[in-house]
């Protein structure tokens, strides 16, 4: 009896010591110990992937070779991110809105000394944040839009945060829009758009706050250098715009493709670009590149404003243009950029037609975001109702409850951008 017991005991022992050894092991696979410093969890994945419609997989981690395209507001933004979006490798999207918020945010947090020590009292260290911020704004990139080798975010203020963008994401690439003052400051006017801390009914202030934030974006540009940093003048880019397109792809590392010249014929389209009702220069992009914008601005400027321009915006001069041009000689234009002034001047109607197909269009028309690699398999799309129009996977059942199409089990949407098809088969290269 007593050895029974002896021996019952033992095996208790025995499978406690086997349990915590196989424990501990665990442990250390998955939550590497820096044993010079302090314990650090690390994610058993670093990279993650999307899938597109015929299951291609697109890796993606923050080292891979992101683009930032940033600037002044009404500064060519959107133009540039919807002729990088007519690339087949390249894929932009809307603005996103928050990230240049989070890194706002983060910006006030390492300002003030007092909340930057209260934060690292509380463990969120430096490190900390950087790897939670850089996770968050990596998926909001790479899943806002459809997968593609090249991702590329537009956020005209995500520059005022480039320097620290770099630290982050070592690998990624930066374009400066940079325009004329006096016409950005008066599309902002005239157009009504609201940025924070810019008097919209002062030319003056407007100026003088252009003047700051420009200042900032350029002077960061030039501190990362040109191999990280590529200034674009909107100007140049609208009146040259296959040598500074191609300017442009070669800094990318991205092979030339004709499509670029022609954003114009895929907006609104299958394969084309997907552009928001929400953001002012959706109008203007349906359009082929054109100099409808270059000088607007003339005969629009106080009188009082353009005598002190040169103590208002200083940055005029130093980006290289004279502040007492007026109306200002940017260049001659190349003749495509001719021959699209006269396409818009006989057909007015069609590109008419086009902004309203993209302003009258349904909310939600655009296809559904990537499925992450998780989601995979767990019929993605199934938080929308079930439509045969537009889901392929679903049928209604007899009590119109919706059922898996044996062709098609996992409720995969139909690819709604043949654009994404064409890329070649294989992700970003490692």
């Amino acid at each position: 009896m007593r050895r029974t017991m002896g021996r019952s005991k033992l095996q208790t022992v025995i499978t406690v010591l086997v349990t915590a050894t196989i424990t501990y092991f665990v442990i250390q696979t998955n939550c590497p110990v820096d044993r010079q410093h302090n314990t650090v969890m690390m994610p058993k994945e670093a990279k993650h992937a999307v899938y597109d419609e015929q299951q291609h997989e697109y890796v993606y981690d923050k080292d891979m070779p992101l683009i930032f395209i940033g600037g002044m507001p009404r500064s060519g933004t959107t133009l540039m991110r919807a002729m990088l979006d007519a690339h087949p490798d390249v894929r932009c999207g809307e603005e996103t809105r928050l990230i240049p918020r989070l890194l706002s945010m983060r910006a006030q947090w390492m300002k003030s000394s007092k909340e930057h020590g209260r934060l690292v009292e509380a463990g969120l260290t430096d490190d900390v944040i950087d790897d939670a911020l850089s996770a968050f704004i990596l998926e909001i990139i790479a899943k806002h839009g459809e997968p593609a080798r090249r991702l590329c975010n537009k956020d005209p203020f995500v520059l005022k945060s480039m320097v620290y963008l770099h630290r982050v994401f070592p690998n990624g690439k930066y374009l400066l829009m940079l325009r004329d003052g006096r016409a950005t400051v008066h599309s902002i006017i005239s157009r009504k758009v609201t940025i924070t801390g810019f008097n919209i009914e002062s030319y003056k202030d407007c100026l003088t706050k252009w003047n700051l934030a420009v200042e900032n974006m350029y002077n960061q540009c030039m501190q990362l250098g040109p191999d990280v940093c590529l200034p674009v003048f909107y100007e140049k880019l609208v009146l040259h715009p296959e040598e500074w397109m191609r300017k442009i792809l070669a800094f990318l590392d991205i092979p030339w493709d004709d499509n670029v010249l022609h954003h114009e014929d895929t907006v609104g389209k299958p394969g084309g670009i997907s552009l928001s009702k929400k953001e002012k220069s959706t109008d203007q992009v349906v359009k082929p590149v054109n100099l409808e914008a270059l000088t607007k601005w003339v005969g629009h400027i106080p009188k009082d404003v353009m005598d002190n321009i040169e103590k208002i915006a200083p940055m005029l001069a130093k980006l290289g243009y004279d502040p007492r041009a007026n109306p200002p000689n940017y260049g001659t234009p190349d003749r495509r950029v001719l021959e699209n002034e006269d396409k818009i001047r006989e057909n007015p109607d069609r590109y008419a037609q086009n902004v309203r197909q993209v302003m009258e269009r349904p909310d939600k028309l655009k296809a559904a975001p990537p499925l992450g690699e998780g989601e995979r398999g767990r019929g993605g799309a199934k938080h929308l109702p079930p439509d045969e129009a537009v889901m392929e996977g679903y049928a209604g059942d007899d009590q119109g409850k919706p059922k898996a199409n044996p062709q098609n089990p996992y409720g995969r949407r139909r690819p709604k951008n043949p654009k994404f098809a064409r890329r070649a088969e294989a992700p970003y290269p490692n």
